[in-house]
């Protein structure tokens, strides 16, 4: 992975709020952005869950009621969150959060086509007969 796009704006400050389940960014030109740990954990950056290359995710599902039980920090270029269901394998640049922040509602329709593109509801368990599974076809 290359080093961060100059342009990227690397928050002052990562406000994990438990209860609304939302990880908050906040940036120095006063700017602040809640984004939801359920679009984090489904679009999480790790080999798990993008896979080793184009069309080869797996469609994570039942993440709505994740939350982020700790965070590191990665160099100063990165967090990587450990998830209530165990994942913990995602790096999160400062560029991706940035553009989660920004696209939030891009990314919700990418994700519900998905879904329905998969005929998976959101909130199958993962593994469940009807889920997808990781391997390819």
């Amino acid at each position: 992975m290359s080093g961060l796009n100059p342009d990227t704006p690397v928050p002052t400050g990562v406000v994990v709020h438990a209860k609304s389940r939302v990880l908050e960014l906040q940036y120095a030109d006063g700017a602040s952005y809640r984004v939801p740990f359920e679009l984090l954990r489904v679009f999480s950056p790790s080999a798990e869950v993008r896979g080793h290359g184009p069309g080869q995710e797996t469609l994570q599902t039942g993440k709505r009621d994740v939350t982020i039980v700790s965070i590191e920090g990665v160099g100063n270029y990165a967090i990587q969150p450990t998830f209530s269901d165990g994942h913990n394998t995602g790096i999160y640049s400062w560029d991706l959060l940035y553009d989660f922040a920004t696209r939030q509602d891009a990314l919700w329709r990418e994700y519900l086509d998905r879904l329905a593109a998969a005929g998976v509801d959101r909130d199958a368990p993962m593994g469940a007969p009807g889920a997808p599974r990781g391997h390819c076809h």
